[in-house]
């Protein structure tokens, strides 16, 4: 074969292997934006009412203090005022959006919403947790209700930069940045608030927990609520642990370690720190865990990633799980597991509160369906937001746990085509 066409031959693999790359991580990309409150998931669903549009703010004051986003444009949120009973009760909630652990992938997303205010729907529905509806949110529906945007991608807790690339790492920054401006418009003269995220945003309400905590009075009830960020530190199917990998990348490009608890890096490599089944059963303020047993981004991801999945075995599997083989299910059956060993000692305090069901799903507090509402999933009879709302008024302690699939015939699960 010729110098040429051999050249010729590896420019054509490259670009074949360029493409299959950039597959996998719009793949994974579309997973982690599926759950999130859109216009198009709303649409999707045959919703007959249109949902309170709440416009995006700009956090001024963010750049002089170093708090920007990946392309080191202005960080966000959307603010609904609440009123009546819920005057001064506050919800916190971060959004989610997975994590870049390259300078390459960090490009990639600075040109996004994730990573840029710029890209930022100027409004967004406020379903789920943050619906202003009596009848889709009973305990919260008239709290002030913010939505603050993810745009740092290490759930709000880098504080680094690469200037060669033009990359500002600034996820604490924008946390504390998004504080104090929120303190400024009356949140400091709250009688109770909670901090609540999904995905990525779910393992920052656990990361900053106590953080939020300490910026109240001792008489002002806060607790936190992490819906889906319980990423597990699992062996996938080749035997490795991808997702400790990525992790690493991510904690050591954005100078994550700064940011994470003392209590677990004194004694642990910060990267074993950003996994949240290491810091639960240490975090003072009260907790609530809302789970799905085989979490669908976790088996995607981590669990039986492209990247691991070296025969495609795992491809339907992947897709839609009634097209998992029996030993597939007896290995997500070992992930559940894992789940539970992991918050055995978390739920033994009676501060904490936790819902697993063996669902396969993702971000159940954003979606109206999963949240409230006819047929929306239950545990014994108690649904999501039931449980959530108990938890918080300390009307009944919540450590609930589903029945291993398939018993579970309330979920919603997730397919994809």
């Amino acid at each position: 074969m010729s110098q040429t066409n051999k050249s010729f031959w590896d420019m054509k693999l490259l670009c074949l292997f360029g493409i299959i790359g950039f597959v996998i991580v719009k793949g994974i990309e579309g997973l982690e934006n599926g759950n999130v409150t859109d216009m198009q998931y709303v649409r999707g669903r045959g919703f007959n009412y249109r949902p309170l549009m709440v416009g995006l703010t700009l956090i001024n004051g963010a750049a002089a203090k170093g708090a920007v986003c990946l392309d080191g444009s202005l960080p966000a949120y959307h603010f609904h005022r609440g009123y009546g009973s819920g005057s001064n009760s506050w919800l916190v909630h971060l959004e989610g959006g997975g994590w870049c652990g390259t300078v390459r992938n960090c490009i990639y997303s600075k040109k996004t919403r994730h990573g840029s205010s710029y890209f930022m729907e100027k409004q967004i529905p406020f379903i789920g947790i943050l619906s202003n509806k009596a009848e889709e949110n009973p305990d919260f529906f008239n709290w002030n209700r913010v939505k603050i945007r993810y745009c740092d991608g290490a759930s709000f807790s880098g504080d680094s930069q690469n200037q060669k690339a033009g990359l500002y790492f600034r996820g604490q920054r924008i946390w504390q940045a998004a504080m104090e401006d929120l303190m400024s418009k009356g949140m400091r003269y709250a009688k109770q608030a909670l901090l609540s995220g999904c995905s990525a945003g779910g393992l920052s309400a656990i990361l900053h927990c106590d953080e939020f905590r300490q910026l109240f009075p001792g008489t002002t009830r806060v607790k936190c609520f992490s819906d889906a960020g319980l990423f597990l530190d699992s062996i996938d199917v080749s035997g490795r642990r991808s997702l400790r990998n990525f992790f690493g990348s991510v904690v050591t490009l954005q100078g994550v370690q700064k940011s994470l608890p003392r209590s677990c890096t004194n004694h642990l490599n910060p990267i074993l720190c950003f996994f949240p089944q290491r810091l639960i059963a240490n975090i003072r303020t009260p907790l609530f865990l809302l789970n799905a047993a085989y979490d669908t981004w976790q088996i995607q991801a981590s669990l039986a990633p492209p990247s691991a999945d070296y025969r495609w075995n795992w491809y339907e599997c992947r897709k839609n799980y009634a097209r998992c083989s029996s030993p597939q299910i007896q290995y997500l059956q070992g992930f559940r597991n894992q789940m539970l060993r992991v918050t055995r000692r978390f739920s033994k305090s009676r501060q904490n509160g936790l819902f697993i069901n063996s669902c396969f799903a993702h971000c159940q507090s954003e979606r109206q369906d999963t949240w409230f509402g006819r047929g929306s999933p239950h545990i014994g009879n108690k649904g999501i937001a039931d449980s959530v709302g108990n938890w918080f008024f300390d009307r009944l302690g919540v450590q609930a746990i589903g029945c291993a699939y398939p018993c579970d015939k309330t979920c919603h699960n997730l397919v994809f085509n």
